[in-house]
C-alpha cells in the first residue's frame, strides 16, 4: 500500500462534507426599467447613447466629487470623524469580525500546555499490593507535563464550517450596515446644511420684507394723519408688519434648530465660519447625476447587501441544522512525561500519551433536530423576504427622487415667474396707492402675495438640492473609496 494512501484518507477525513445548500440569489421583485410618466419627463431615464462612454454610477462617485462646496465638505469631514452613531456602526463591524475569528478558531484544535503535581496517601490495607505489614500508609507523588487537545469535533458534515461561514456573512452584513451609515450621515449633513442655508436666505427675506412693512406703516400713519387714508388702512399696514415680525421670530427659533441638527451629526459645535456666506445655487454646490442608471444599480446598494449577507447567513445555518442529524467524532488526546519524583520527570521512558476518540450518534432527542432544522429554513424565507422587501424599497425610493427630480425645474421656474408677476403687481399696487387709485388693501394683499411666492422659491430651491442629495444617497452614493473594503480574503 502507498504511504501516501494514510496521508491522503486522513486529509478527506478531516475535510468532510459540506450539508449547506447552494446558495441561489433571489430575483429582483421589481422592473428591469424605472417608472416612466409625465413626472419623470427630463429626469435622466433615457438609455447612454450607443458607443458613448459609459458615465459613472451614483455609487462610483465619491462624495467629495459629488459636493463643490469646500464648506460643506469640511462638514462631511468633520461629521465622518466625530460622528457617535458611525462609529458605534465601525465598532460593530469590529465586534461582528471578532466574533467571526471566534467561531472560525472551532475548525482547529485547541492545544494547551499543562503540568500538574500530584500527591496522596492511602493506608497500608487500601494498597492494591495487599501489604499487610502493619504500614501507617503509603505516600505516592506523581509529575506530569504534557500538551495535547480536548474534544476536537472532526468537521465530518461540515457543521463548523457552515456556523463559520454564517459568522462570516454575519461580519460582512455589518460591514455593510457601516458603508450604509456613512453613505447615510454624508446626506444627512448635507440636507442639514441645505436646511441652515435655506433659514438663513428665509430670515434674509423676512428681515427686508419686515423693513419693507415698517416703511409703507410710516406712510400710511402720515397719510391717515393728513388725511388720505382711513383708520383701516392704518390697522391693515399693522397687522402686515406684525406678520412679519412673528415670521422673524420663527425663522430665527427654526434657523437655530437646524444649526442644533446639525451640530448632532458633527458631534461638536457647528464652526461659524462654516454655516455662513452659503447660497442654494445647484452649480456652487452638488454634481448633478449620470442618466442611463439600470435598476440592477440597486443591487450594489450597502443597505440591499447587508440584508444579501444576512440571507446568505441564513442559508448557511441550514447547513449547521441538517449536520446535526449525522454522528459527531471529536478527539482528545495528549503527550508528555510522568514520573513518580520530579528528578526524573524527564529521564529516559518517562515518556506518556493518551488517544481517546468519541463518536456520538443521535438516536432520540424528542424532535429537537428536527425543530432546529424547521425554524432554520423559517429563518431563512424570513431574510429572503426581507431581501426582497429592501430591493423594493431601494426601487421606490429612487422613483420617488426621480419623479421629484423631473418636476423639480419646472415647477421652480413656473414659480420663479410668479414671484415676478408679483414683484412687478406690488411695486403697480403700490405706486397707485401712492397717487390715490387703489386703497391700501390692493397694496397689502399684493405685497403678502410676493412675500409668499419669495418664501415659497426659496423653499423650492432647497427641495430641489435636498432632492438631489436624497437621489444620490439612495443610489448608493458617498462612500470613501479609501475606505476599507471586506473581502473574501479576510477568511
Amino acid at each position: 500500500m502507498s504511504p501516501r494512501l494514510p496521508i491522503v484518507g486522513l486529509a478527506a477525513l478531516l475535510g468532510g462534507c459540506s450539508l449547506m445548500p447552494e446558495y441561489l440569489r433571489p430575483a429582483a421583485p421589481i422592473p428591469a426599467a424605472w417608472p416612466g410618466g409625465p413626472a419623470y419627463r427630463e429626469a435622466g431615464l433615457t438609455p447612454v447613447a450607443t458607443g458613448a462612454a459609459a458615465p459613472l454610477s451614483a455609487d462610483a462617485i465619491g462624495w467629495r466629487d459629488f459636493m463643490h462646496d469646500p464648506r460643506l465638505q469640511q462638514l462631511v469631514e468633520i461629521a465622518l470623524t466625530n460622528n457617535r452613531d458611525l462609529r458605534v456602526a465601525a465598532l460593530n463591524v469590529q465586534g461582528a469580525e471578532a466574533q467571526f475569528r471566534a467561531t472560525r478558531a472551532d475548525l482547529f484544535p485547541r492545544i494547551d500546555g499543562s503540568g500538574s503535581y500530584e500527591a496522596q496517601r492511602i493506608p497500608s490495607d487500601l494498597s492494591s499490593s495487599g501489604d499487610r505489614s502493619g504500614n501507617a500508609g503509603i505516600n505516592s507523588r506523581t509529575y506530569n507535563v504534557g500538551v495535547g487537545f480536548t474534544s476536537f469535533e472532526i468537521d465530518l458534515f461540515g457543521r463548523l464550517r457552515s456556523l463559520s461561514e454564517a459568522a462570516f456573512q454575519s461580519y460582512l452584513g455589518y460591514a455593510e450596515t457601516r458603508r450604509s451609515a456613512q453613505i447615510s450621515l454624508v446626506a444627512q449633513v448635507a440636507t442639514a446644511y441645505l436646511a441652515v442655508l435655506a433659514d438663513a436666505e428665509l430670515l434674509e427675506l423676512t428681515r427686508q420684507t419686515l423693513a419693507s412693512q415698517e416703511a409703507s406703516l410710516a406712510v400710511t400713519r402720515a397719510s391717515v394723519e393728513g388725511g388720505a387714508a382711513d383708520a383701516l388702512s392704518l390697522r391693515q399696514a399693522e397687522t402686515s408688519v406684525q406678520t412679519a415680525r412673528a415670521n422673524l421670530f420663527a425663522y430665527t427659533r427654526l434657523a437655530a434648530q437646524d444649526e442644533n441638527a446639525l451640530a448632532l451629526l458633527l458631534g461638536q459645535p457647528v464652526p461659524p465660519e462654516l454655516v455662513t456666506g452659503g447660497r442654494l445655487t445647484t452649480e456652487a454646490l452638488l454634481t448633478d447625476l449620470p442618466a442611463g442608471l439600470p435598476s440592477e444599480v440597486l443591487l450594489r446598494r450597502p443597505d440591499v447587501q447587508a440584508a444579501e449577507h444576512s440571507l446568505m447567513a441564513a442559508n448557511a445555518n441550514i447547513g449547521a441544522a441538517r449536520a446535526a442529524f449525522f454522528p459527531s467524532l471529536s478527539l482528545t488526546g495528549s503527550v508528555g512525561t510522568a514520573s513518580s519524583s520530579l528528578s526524573n520527570l524527564f529521564a529516559a521512558g518517562s515518556a506518556a500519551w493518551s488517544f481517546a476518540p468519541a463518536l456520538s450518534v443521535p438516536i432520540f432527542n424528542a424532535g429537537s433536530n428536527r425543530a432546529n432544522l424547521d425554524l432554520a429554513k423559517v429563518q431563512n424565507n424570513i431574510y429572503v423576504a426581507r431581501y426582497e422587501s429592501a430591493i423594493q424599497t431601494a426601487f421606490r425610493e429612487v422613483a420617488d427622487a426621480l419623479a421629484a427630480r423631473g418636476t423639480y425645474d419646472d415647477q421652480i421656474a413656473a414659480q420663479q415667474a410668479l414671484t415676478d408677476a408679483y414683484a412687478d403687481s406690488y411695486r403697480l399696487s403700490e405706486l397707485r396707492f401712492r397717487t390715490g387709485v387703489d386703497n391700501y388693501l390692493t397694496t397689502l394683499d399684493a405685497q403678502r402675495s410676493l412675500y409668499s411666492a419669495q418664501q415659497q422659491l426659496i423653499t423650492l430651491r432647497q427641495a430641489r438640492l435636498t432632492n438631489l442629495v436624497t437621489l444620490y444617497k439612495v443610489l448608493g452614493g458617498g462612500w470613501n473609496e479609501h475606505s476599507p473594503v471586506v473581502t473574501a480574503a479576510a477568511r
